[in-house]
């Protein structure tokens, strides 16, 4: 399944994915991001392809997911948000609440992502996790202050890396990176520092400083924000993401027993489904593959896939 992506414009968006991946994002807005696979209560991606055409994935009948989708159950949201960022400008300084904090605070819903570098400018970084030692006094005096970013470890970026965020790290994207962007279901976010910046209208954004407080987890080990490059790139409690090279004309079969989300990052292919039928696929495009799939995926030239295989709910 090819879902139609909902492009969201931002205020530190570009031009990138419509470059790169030829996107049909508007030649005058900067999109930000686009949202590849959603099921959230306010955005819901629908299918592209196929007999099931126009819906989304709460449109799905009965019987598809409890066949095609045995590991996530029939009357489950989708439990993964599949994104593309273009960030031309650097992101908010931001953090997402895991489930225990949403639960104290009554509101929110948890997120724990991983960061695929797809394309990188010279000199590129992001910003993961404080400073060992870092107190909650020393954060409130530096959010006052405005110099949140001295308390940040400053990590340089390379395409190819994959960056992994669990809930509760305090985080941001720095400038001139096109991501991939593979996170449970969740649209909460809480910003504490935003460069100083203001939007077009001349006003500076919203900060959410004591829900920012209550999610940080200022006891996170340095060695919990991995950074992988080979085979398998994130294995949480939510999803388990590779990255898969092929050559051209080989064949890789398509029957792991788990709902799997795949991603071109290079090159161009076809999946051969179990009924005869061919899905193309490029880079730039998200696929929804059925835990039932019995088929095979072919490349026309190298490239790349990245699939983020669901873990059962």
């Amino acid at each position: 399944m090819i879902f139609e992506p909902i492009f969201k414009p931002r205020i530190w968006g570009g031009f990138t994915l419509r470059t790169h991946f030829r996107k049909p994002t508007p030649s005058d807005i900067r999109i930000g991001e686009s949202w590849e696979l959603a099921d959230l209560p306010s955005d819901k991606t629908r299918i592209l392809n196929g007999r099931l055409a126009g819906m989304t994935w709460a449109e799905l009948p009965f019987e598809v997911r409890r066949d095609w989708f045995s590991d996530i159950g029939p009357t489950k949201p989708f439990p993964l948000l599949i994104k593309l960022l273009d960030a031309r400008e650097v992101l908010s300084v931001q953090v997402h609440p895991d489930r225990d904090t949403c639960h104290r605070m009554g509101h929110g819903d948890p997120k724990t992502e991983c960061w695929y570098i797809l394309a990188a400018e010279p000199e590129a970084v992001i910003y993961k996790g404080l400073h060992s030692g870092t107190t909650r006094d020393q954060l409130r005096q530096a959010i006052q202050k405005g110099t949140v970013a001295d308390l940040l470890c400053r990590v340089p970026v390379h395409p190819g890396e994959c960056h992994f965020i669990p809930a509760g790290t305090c985080h941001a994207i720095g400038a001139g990176l096109l991501i991939a962007e593979i996170q449970t279901p969740s649209d909460t976010t809480y910003r504490l520092f935003d460069w100083n910046r203001l939007d077009e209208k001349g006003q500076s954004r919203p900060l959410h400083i004591n829900e920012a407080m209550e999610s940080i987890r200022f006891d996170q080990p340095p060695n919990e924000l991995a950074v992988r490059s080979k085979g398998i790139i994130t294995d949480c409690e939510f999803f388990c993401t590779e990255i898969l090279s092929l050559s051209v004309g080989q064949a890789t079969p398509l029957d792991s027993g788990n709902t799997t989300v795949l991603i071109g990052v290079s090159g161009q292919g076809k999946i051969d489904n179990p009924d005869g039928s061919i899905t193309s696929f490029k880079a730039g495009d998200t696929l929804l593959i059925p835990a039932s799939m019995n088929g095979y995926m072919q490349f026309d030239v190298n490239g790349q896939v990245l699939l983020a295989h669901i873990k059962e709910q």
